[in-house]
């Protein structure tokens, strides 16, 4: 089963993950919110559309823009829409 750790806690955990250019996206509700903040930083992408970025905060420790979502994805990308990838240093087991 497909999971996210950092930092030895498990950032999210499900099945129904979605492989999108390497990354592995999960749905939003397998993700442990507890572990995220909203960050200010937004990226675009041509054909995925405007994402946004969550930090990753463990034990006070934060991985800035460590975490990212889609939240109105292009036609294209409608496969992660309501789903959340990781990278920075966040571990992803497929």
């Amino acid at each position: 089963m497909p999971r996210a750790t950092w930092k030895g806690a498990v950032l999210a955990e499900s099945d129904d993950s979605v492989v999108v250019e390497g990354n592995q996206y999960f749905p939003s509700l397998a993700v442990r919110r507890e572990y995220l903040r909203p960050s200010a930083t937004h990226t675009t992408c041509p054909w995925k559309g405007v994402a946004s970025y969550y930090d990753v905060v463990v034990d006070g420790e934060v991985n800035p823009d460590a975490a990212w979502y889609y939240e109105d994805p292009k036609p294209a990308a409608t496969a992660i829409r309501g789903r959340i990838a990781f990278w920075r240093g966040v571990r992803v087991e497929p």
